[in-house]
């Protein structure tokens, strides 16, 4: 075996050891990419602003909302779920919108959905389902028995499939999509007073779709269609804009609500809790010299991040994400995650008992104290913010949150009567779904056709004649 030379003589001999500048780069490319995410892997981002547009003080004093006309910089990333990084982006999948704000008082993370309910609402669940939408263990290829075996024996998730197989199911753009907070979050002030709220970015260039004749062409052709159509608009100044809403429910009006408003299963009748307009997202930066890698994969959202005047409900589902996702960010990213520049705060931050690690960053404050309240360094908070203590009504703490009535598949009917009104929406939605139980094993056809059944006989009956074909 011969090598190259690298070191010494130019006709002949061996690569040493003493060549360290080969070593080095050998060492580096081994370890130059950082995990990729266990979900939402394959994405796109920009940078941009958020400005309010109606003064909303009355239901938060979070400074970031508080002042008709006040910007505040924010990075947008937009992704896909199930796929791995390098897959299609015109799958049908969920899209994830994960969204940070550099506010005056801290980071506030909006980790988002395009579609407005969950597939669960028992964390538990979280890895089994997000499992059984990926490839199979054995065959490393996406299975649909996999994913159906998993819905027909978790059913409350039967109204997000009816969003994912709709025609929303696939975006022409994700300049074109929805957002919504899917949870049920607070919106505080220092004096304890406080409302639940649901978050809605809607575009203002309108929904788009892609049917799945173009999806299928497009991810062979242009695997990456999503994130070149979001960066060629942005690099010609054709910036995307979304208005962002919130629904409103008061402690009292908790007490009478029709549904249970920490199950993420559900949405807010919009009749009942009308949209209330908050402010503009406007996306108008790719990302910078740094490049992707730094400025959105580095990137580490979690909805635990939350200044004064923003909290979180009692939702199991969110409470759980409030740990996993900084979890997953130490075992991506290292410890030290939120000392990157994409994750650190603009306002200043004095925390001395954060320090030493991999990665550290912050100069690791000397001498300083590595404990709170101190003597030797005194140090006062910025604010103090009551803890809303509603939730002991409005809604239990419990182990478990799995139970399944037939009560949970009325807002699943209403959707399909939707469809079924909107031009080519039922021969899209049936088209949708035959193509993913064709290759079913008989017994478990029959139990996604029961499934469906229950949000409508003649639904059963439509896709019963389309096999049969």
């Amino acid at each position: 075996m011969t090598t190259q030379v690298r070191y010494g003589q130019s006709n002949g001999g061996l690569v040493v050891l003493s060549d360290t500048q080969t070593i080095e780069v050998l060492a580096h490319f081994a370890r130059e990419r950082i995990p990729e995410r266990s979900v939402h892997a394959k994405a796109a981002g920009a940078f941009g602003e958020f400005e309010v547009l109606e003064d909303v003080s009355d239901l938060t004093d979070a400074n970031f909302l508080c002042g008709v006309g006040k910007k505040t910089p924010i990075l947008c990333r937009l992704s896909t779920v199930g796929g791995e990084k390098g897959s299609s982006d015109t799958v049908r999948d969920v899209r994830g919108w994960a969204t940070k704000f550099y506010t005056e008082e801290g980071i506030q993370d909006f980790v988002f959905n395009d579609l407005p309910v969950f597939f669960i609402r028992d964390p538990i669940k979280f890895p089994s389902m997000n499992r059984s939408h990926k490839r199979h263990p054995q065959t490393n290829v996406p299975d649909n028995s996999m994913f159906w075996d998993f819905h027909v024996n978790n059913p409350e998730g039967i109204h997000a499939l009816m969003h994912l197989f709709g025609q929303r199911g696939i975006p022409a753009s994700l300049r074109h999509i929805n957002g919504f907070s899917v949870h049920t979050y607070t919106l505080n002030k220092a004096d304890g007073s406080y409302v639940y709220v649901k978050w809605h970015f809607k575009p203002e260039g309108g929904i788009k779709t892609m049917d799945a004749d173009t999806a299928v062409r497009l991810a062979g052709t242009e695997p990456d269609y999503h994130v070149k159509d979001l960066y060629k608009a942005i690099e010609a100044g054709d910036y995307p804009t979304w208005i962002v809403y919130v629904q409103v429910m008061t402690p009292e009006q908790v007490k009478t609500a029709p549904i249970d408003i920490f199950d993420c299963t559900y949405t807010w009748p919009y009749e009942k809790y009308p949209l209330r307009r908050i402010g503009r997202i406007t996306l108008n930066k790719n990302v910078s010299g740094f490049g992707h890698a730094t400025d959105i994969e580095q990137a580490a959202f979690s909805p635990s991040n939350m200044v004064p005047g923003i909290g979180p409900s009692a939702d199991p589902v969110l409470q759980a994400r409030m740990f996993s996702y900084p979890d997953a960010h130490r075992y991506r990213v290292g410890p030290n995650y939120f000392q990157l520049p994409p994750n650190r705060p603009h306002n200043k931050v004095y925390a001395p008992y954060v320090r030493d690690g991999p990665g550290t960053m912050n100069g690791n404050y000397g001498g300083d104290p590595d404990y709170v309240f101190s003597e030797l360094r005194p140090v006062r908070a910025s604010r103090r913010v009551q803890v809303p203590t509603h939730e002991h009504f409005a809604g239990e703490v419990t182990s478990f949150a799995t139970q399944f009535t037939d009560r949970d598949f009325g807002q699943a009917r209403q959707l399909w009567k939707i469809i079924c009104s909107e031009e080519n929406g039922e021969e899209q939605f049936l088209r949708n779904i035959v193509s993913t139980l064709t290759d079913l094993p008989d017994g478990l056809k029959k139990k996604v056709l029961d499934y469906l059944g229950n949000v409508d006989d003649r639904l059963k009956t439509l896709l019963e004649s389309e096999l049969a074909k």
